[in-house]
Order: C-alpha cells, then structure tokens, then sequence
C-alpha cells in the first residue's frame, strides 16, 4: 500500500473532467487523479509537494488517486463504500465543499448541499446519509473536526441554502458567506430567512467585485 508520496511536481493537466497530477518521485513519474481544490495548494511546477494516496485496481489496471491530507483521503474512501458511488463522484463531493462542511452536510441529512455536487442526484445524496451518517460522528471526532456553530439555525438553513443556490452560487461560496455572515457580522442563527439572504448576497456581491 502506498500511503503517500513526495516528489516534484512536474506537470498538471486536465482530461476530460479529471485532473492529472504527475509527481516525479527519485526519477519516476507518477500520474495520480486529484481534486481541483488541491491543484490550487500545489506549489509551482518543479516544488515539491507531499500527496496522500490512495490506490484502486480495476479491472487490473491501478488507478492512483491523491490528495492534500489523510483526512480528505479517508473520506473519499468512505465514499467509496456507498453504493452507487464511484471515484469521480467522490472526488466531485470533495471538490465542492470544504472537507468539514461536507461531513456535516451528511451527518445533517443535508442532501439538498450534496447534490450541488457534479453527478450526485437526490437518490444518491440520500444513500450518502443513511450509510454514512453513524460512521462519520465517530470518524469526525478521531479526525478532529467539530461542527461549526455559527450559521442559520437548522430550521432555516436549508431553506437558505437553497435560495442562494437558485441565484446560481456554489455549494462552496454559500458556505463561505454563511460563515462570514455569522462570525463577522454577527447575524444571529435565528434571525429571519431574508436577513440571512440579503447579508449572504451583500458579502457575495462584494467578493465577486474584488475577484474573490
């Protein structure tokens, strides 16, 4: 088994909706399928980067899949379990939601954040819960993550969530902003669903003026 690999990075390239990382590790060139979120924490072509890994066989062809911590690695073999659930919708889950919202989307039953996902449907996310759920409160604790107390109240938050992502935003900047909108601003969780809305709108407005 390969747990990781550190090496240089020597090229990353895009395949279909795959992202290819090669990796030369002591004059061997590996190509592993990452999310396109770590592509954004690699260093430049030629730095070298540490990349945790996780190695499939099918039909005997291996497949290296590789990502930024042994967290985000477990998860995704996790997923893995779920029926129905094959690598590159995994890597789609991983890829929309920072590693902490997207446990506690399934811990929740949050499904209407999981299908925000490319090539996850209701049925799907449904199935992500029911077989996940028991699993991820005891992993999320030996994996050190807790659950984030600000945002809307759970009676409201899906309502909100799904508003905002009619208006066309990611699964990813609705987290954000409902973060933002909590701990900076100070919105309470039980304020009205419109409150939650305009501010979330108002800092998302904002950000994308200045490129976030």
């Amino acid at each position: 088994m390969i747990s990781y690999l550190k090496g240089i990075v020597a090229g990353i390239q895009t395949i279909g909706n795959r992202v290819v990382l090669t990796l030369e590790v002591n004059g061997l060139g590996y190509d592993l399928q990452v999310p396109q979120r770590l592509v954004q924490q690699l260093p430049d072509s030629g730095g070298v980067a540490q990349i945790f890994t996780h190695l499939q066989i099918r039909e005997e062809i291996p497949f290296l899949y590789g990502f930024a911590s042994p967290a985000e690695r477990d998860l995704f073999r996790q997923l893995l379990t779920v029926s129905g659930i094959g690598a590159a919708s995994a890597i789609a889950l991983l890829d929309t939601l920072e590693l902490p919202d997207l446990v506690q989307a399934i811990i929740a039953a949050n499904t209407q954040v999981l299908i925000q996902a490319p090539g996850v449907g209701k049925k799907t996310a449904e199935r992500i819960c029911l077989e996940l759920k028991s699993k991820l409160i005891e992993w999320r604790k030996s994996a050190g993550f807790f659950v984030a107390t600000g945002g809307p109240a759970a009676g409201i938050l899906e309502e909100v969530q799904m508003t905002l992502f009619a208006l066309g935003y990611t699964a990813h900047e609705v987290s954000h902003a409902l973060h933002v909108v909590s701990e900076d601003i100070g919105l309470p969780k039980d304020a009205y669903v419109e409150d939650w809305i305009k501010q979330a709108i108002a800092h998302l407005s904002s950000s994308e003026q200045v490129g976030y």
